[in-house]
């Protein structure tokens, strides 16, 4: 999409309004004229460039004129969630921007008030009261992209880049081929780069995926709120030069084509620094990449910002109090399991308390705590350095994920000797988990001895708040809600329709949904004698273990989430 031409009040009706107004001269009429007839450019522009006047002066004087207020927008917080009420394309071609909305009457920004057919449009298709005031057009292009993402620079590079060549070579010329690449046709190939990974952020995406799917086309996909959205097809002829650049950032061997490599890029946006993670692997069509975007400002600091239930946050936040024993968190990948570890790490962060963890990879660098990299080529495993804790005095140790028997062995010794251990596991519910620690070959008596809690968890959707609206009960979501006894004469049910904030979705943003098993004496008990899965989830049950399907329609009957999200994630 390109950018919108300016469609501001401009032309002879402005220069009479300055004139009259005393605020310009005839002959400063006599050289804005000049100007543009020589570069082309937009009159309010020239008079701001030429010095001849304030951008706020004229604009005020403009305001009075045609009997609306003036608003700067560099002067007011805008929201983005009420910005994209507008349709991006009605925005871009009108010059226009919603900065505010109160009940039924929205306020709009325009380049141009007086303009009634975009006025009129604005009524149809929106439904709002509008009441339209009046900004400076560049700085409405600058928010909406802002907003938006910069689209008119994404079209010139596509523009650019849509027919360039790119020779693949014989294996032998493989070098030459990544110089070419590299050298002869960087500077689109980098922008292009930036402004995916830059849209991704904007639309807070948790991994991009570039994938050369067929011999013609190269795909790119955000994955937003857990679901892959497609967001692009390139030409496939850019394959070689695309992942060639994502390699180079990430430190990759951009010659070798032939195995997976993993590495890392750290990005600065608007000020704020952004590590992704990269994986590259080769596929019958060719080498696709991923890149896993961890942004600090998606790890939230507050366990009730989690998803904790009211019953079970206090149960959780008396558990990582505990002087010692391992507390697990399990979980497919995506789930969330990091998130709720380094929230919980910062919460029992403080001068009084040595913590240290070892992680693969440190996803998220959190100040005060001591964070190691796990290397397993050279000897560096999560049971080595698990080890060496236990020489470095800590008081918590964080191990990223518990895979074998050593690990698990010290893991158990580091928490019967006075330590706080928090760890992962890839199990599907809670009391797996016990099996799953006897399968590695942990004693079921330690186990009984060491672990305090076991938590699993999900995310699902949020409905989206700005399209939400009510539903009937049907009968397959009564019998649903009988089961787990919550009264269908209490809840209402509810389901986003779909609009621009959400990209038609329904849904905007995740939340976790939780099991969480404490080790009771009764479980500790059954654990010894190592009985099934099934008897360790009654009695967990009947001891106020709140399963993970029960969690997730307590935030159904809240209107935080759909029967349909639940029944997605946590079916069983």
């Amino acid at each position: 999409m390109k950018k919108t031409e300016e469609k501001g009040i401009t032309g002879r009706f402005l220069s009479d309004i300055l004139r009259k107004k005393g605020l310009i001269s005839e002959k400063d009429v006599d050289r804005i004229i000049k100007v543009q007839r020589d570069i082309g450019k937009d009159l309010q522009n020239i008079i701001i460039e030429l010095n001849i006047l304030k951008k706020d002066e004229m604009m005020i004087a403009l305001a009075d004129e045609i009997g609306v207020k003036y608003v700067n927008l560099n002067d007011i917080n805008i929201d983005p969630v009420i910005v994209v009420l507008i349709p991006e394309e009605m925005a871009r071609r009108h010059q226009l921007i919603a900065i505010d909305k109160d009940e039924n009457k929205l306020t709009v920004a325009m380049a141009n008030p007086l303009d009634v057919f975009a006025y009129d449009e604005l009524k149809i298709r929106l439904g709002y009261n509008i009441e339209t005031v009046l900004t400076y057009g560049e700085d409405i292009n600058k928010t909406l992209d802002e907003v938006f993402g910069v689209t008119d620079e994404w079209d010139q590079v596509i523009g650019k880049i849509e027919n360039m060549p790119v020779t693949v070579l014989k294996e032998e010329e493989k070098e030459a081929d990544i110089s070419a690449v590299t050298a002869g046709e960087e500077v689109p190939i980098i922008t292009l780069i930036n402004l995916i990974i830059l849209r991704a952020v904007k639309e807070k995406a948790s991994d991009i995926h570039i994938e050369p799917f067929s011999e013609e086309t190269l795909k790119v996909r955000y994955r937003i709120d857990g679901i892959l959205h497609d967001i692009m097809s390139l030409p496939r002829q850019l394959h070689l030069a695309v992942i060639s650049r994502v390699k180079i950032m990430s430190g990759l061997d951009i010659a070798e084509r032939r195995l997976p490599q993993d590495g890392r890029i750290q990005v600065n946006i608007s000020g704020r620094k952004i590590n992704i993670r990269v994986s590259v692997l080769p596929t019958v069509n060719g080498e696709g990449a991923v890149l896993r975007i961890l942004d600090p400002v998606s790890i939230l600091l507050e366990l009730n910002s989690l998803g904790f239930s009211r019953d079970m946050l206090p149960k959780f936040k008396s558990l990582i109090k505990k002087p010692n024993g391992i507390i697990l968190v399990t979980g497919p990948t995506g789930s969330g399991k990091s998130t709720t570890l380094y929230t919980t790490l910062n919460i029992l962060n403080s001068t009084e308390k040595k913590i240290m963890t070892i992680e693969d990879p440190v996803e998220y660098k959190l100040k005060g705590i001591n964070q190691i990299q796990a290397k397993p080529k050279i000897g560096l495993t999560f049971a080595s350095g698990l080890r060496s804790f236990l020489r470095q005095d800590p008081d918590i140790m964080l191990v990223g994920e518990i895979r074998d028997k050593e690990t698990a062995e010290i893991a158990v010794q580091a928490a019967l000797t006075g330590h706080l251990v928090l760890s992962t596991l890839h199990t599907n519910d809670a009391p797996s988990s016990v099996l799953r620690l006897i399968d590695i070959g942990i004693e079921p008596f330690l186990i009984s001895s060491s672990v305090i809690g076991i938590i699993a968890q999900r995310l699902v959707r949020r409905i989206c708040p700005k399209c939400k609206k009510e539903i009937k009960l049907t009968p397959d979501i009564a019998k649903i809600l009988e089961e787990y006894e919550i009264d269908r004469n209490k809840i209402i049910l509810y389901k986003g329709e779909g609009c621009p904030h959400c990209k038609d979705t329904g849904y905007k943003g995740r939340i976790a949904i939780f099991e969480l098993m404490i080790i009771t004496d009764n479980i500790r008990d059954l654990i010894t004698r190592n009985v099934t899965t099934v008897k360790l989830r009654e009695t967990a049950i009947k001891e106020g273990m709140c399963m993970l399907k029960e969690d997730g329609l307590k935030k159904v009957s809240a209107g935080i989430t759909t029967i349909d999200e639940i029944l997605r994630v946590a079916s069983a």
